[in-house]
């Protein structure tokens, strides 16, 4: 009994053992297969050697003899490094802070070609920052910063190009002189904006002036125009009130003397003779001399007929 109780202990002895292993074997078998996600990649070594880079997908290493060195991000990433102090061509000291814009493009020359690749580019980032602004003076430095840009991008570009960075673009973050400076820079933005309201207010007031004028000069032109119609208008009506009464005249006299030649005609019909005729002529004459003329001029022969009747006058007298 003994014996077959030893027998069992050790059996279950063995089987918890080749349990644990078994789940062991699993736990290795399981850490054997990665999955490398999107935008990153794996660096994986043998032995402690370079075996190769892992992309996206699902991948298998040896256990053991195989290691993840360094996961690596290929997305774009920003860095911002804290203000420098550099020293312009005039000598004038201020600080600068610039904001860095990079991405891995070869993940086995980033793990392996400098051992901290931030502190290389923020080191590197300092002393061409230096150099730039060592060329330029403090006008240009505080209005030059797309130039500043471009030209610490293009040296940073070539100097990380060795570790397997991209520096996409480069960003002066803050230009910051020093308080002396800052004090006159700001009366000096005071007096040009006095400078540029005081211009502003010029100009209103010309264009004001000008457009008083404009207003003058239009009415007065309008005004004129309006005498002008006016004066038109009333010589219009002299002229139609002129015509009016020489054509009322005109066919007045043309009654009087269609009368006239009406009542000759009359005459003629009723048989009267020279004689009659010339009486009547003498008549008219005679109505002419009680008018406004001082001299009245009397043909011969009508000179004749009123002697006539002055000599039968004295016949009838005696």
């Amino acid at each position: 009994m003994n014996g077959m109780f030893l027998v069992a202990e050790g059996l279950g002895a063995l089987l918890c053992v080749l349990v644990v292993v078994l789940i062991v074997l699993v736990i290795v078998a399981l850490s054997c297969f990665k999955i490398v996600p999107q935008a990153n990649a794996y660096v994986v070594e043998r032995l402690g050697a370079y075996q190769g880079t892992w992309s996206v997908g699902f991948h298998f290493k040896f256990p053991i003899i195989d290691r993840i060195a360094k996961r690596v991000i290929l997305k774009e990433q920003v860095v911002d490094f804290p203000p420098q102090p550099v020293i312009t061509r005039d000598n004038v000291t201020m600080r600068i802070d610039t904001v860095v814009f990079y991405q891995i493009t070869d993940p086995k020359l980033f793990v392996y070609g400098v051992e901290n690749p931030l502190m290389a580019i923020e080191n590197l980032t300092a002393t061409t920052l230096r150099n730039i602004i060592g060329e330029m003076e403090l006008d240009q430095t505080l209005t030059s910063r797309e130039i500043i840009n471009t030209k610490m991008r293009a040296s940073l570009d070539v100097a990380t190009d060795p570790w397997g960075i991209k520096v996409n673009r480069v960003e002066l973050k803050n230009i910051m002189p020093p308080a002396a400076i800052q004090d006159a820079m700001e009366k000096q933005m005071k007096a040009e904006r006095e400078r540029r309201e005081a211009v502003t207010k010029a100009e209103g007031e010309k264009k004001a002036s000008i457009l008083e004028a404009e207003g003058k000069k239009a009415a007065a032109i309008l005004t004129a125009e309006a005498e002008k119609e006016s004066a038109i208008l009333r010589a219009e009506a002299e002229k139609e009130k002129k015509i009016k009464e020489a054509e009322g005249q005109a066919e007045a006299i043309r009654k009087v003397q269609e009368a006239n030649a009406e009542g000759i005609r009359m005459i003629r019909e009723a048989g009267a003779d020279e004689a009659v005729l010339k009486i009547k002529s003498l008549e008219a004459f005679a109505a002419a001399a009680n008018g406004q003329a001082t001299k009245i001029i009397i043909p011969s022969e009508i000179q004749g007929i009123a002697g006539l009747a002055a000599s039968a006058k004295e016949v009838l007298d005696k």
